[in-house]
């Protein structure tokens, strides 16, 4: 019989481990925790919305097993009330998915009191919800940042989005150079035009299907998939920046 033990590298199960997803109740968070959860990781997902966070926690509930609150983390405090609620249910952190964002559009039509709500939702509480999961990490941990194909495309009409996600690859990047040594993987993964309700009122559902079959728009489990490929590889390995993109650029 052919020995096949050395086919492939060794892909490291995602059972019991503890995560927390960010923004974790719809769009791409939402896939990611519902992933993570039928792989067998117990996890812990915030949102703003309450019908949102409900229909989340029931679709992760039907695969896996999770938990969460309702918080806004363009707050400080919230930020605060989340790694506590999530420290009260996991009892532990092993995986952080840092993912919450809102839309934000061009520096010139933004009201200053916007700009500050996108920059403290977009970047800010990346940057605080990042540090607040890594001081209750061990060695074999991860963090992954999702960020956007925005930083590369850099297009006109979304400056203050544009600006907080570069923001965030090149933190992404100095970032794992600073806690490599305690064995904690930091991974950017930045997605091309995904289908969410991030995308409403422009690309409702019915235009987000018909995008999404032409190869046009990604699935939010697009990206799910990408975090988990993320996730389970040696730990030797870092798998530090990812780009899915769309087959077809959009029309």
């Amino acid at each position: 019989m052919t020995d096949i033990a050395d086919a492939h590298t060794a892909q490291p199960s995602l059972a019991g481990r503890r995560a927390i997803v960010t923004g974790g109740t719809t769009g791409i968070g939402r896939a990611i925790a519902v992933l993570l959860a039928a792989e067998g990781a117990k996890v812990f997902v915030c949102g703003r919305t309450p019908e949102h966070l409900d229909d989340a926690l029931a679709r992760i509930n039907e695969v896996g097993e999770g938990g969460g609150i309702n918080v806004d983390l363009g707050k400080r405090d919230d930020v605060r009330r989340f790694f506590e609620a999530a420290d009260d249910y996991l009892g532990g952190l092993d995986i952080a998915v840092i993912n919450a964002a809102v839309p934000a559009e061009g520096l010139v039509d933004t009201s200053e009191a916007d700009l500050d709500y996108q920059i403290a939702v977009d970047f800010t509480a990346y940057l605080t919800s990042t540090k607040a999961a890594l001081e209750r990490m061990a060695a074999g941990s991860d963090v992954v940042l999702i960020g956007s194909m925005s930083a590369v495309s850099q297009s006109p009409g979304s400056s203050i989005y544009v600006a907080a996600k570069t923001g965030i690859q090149g933190f992404a990047h100095a970032l794992r150079q600073e806690v490599a040594e305690r064995d904690i993987k930091v991974g950017l993964i930045e997605p091309g035009f995904t289908g969410a309700d991030f995308q409403y009122p422009d690309f409702p559902p019915e235009k987000q299907r018909e995008l999404i079959n032409q190869a046009h728009m990604l699935r939010a489990e697009d990206l799910a998939a990408a975090t988990h490929f993320m996730l389970t590889q040696p730990r030797r390995t870092a798998v530090s920046l990812m780009r899915v993109e769309t087959r077809r650029d959009h029309p």
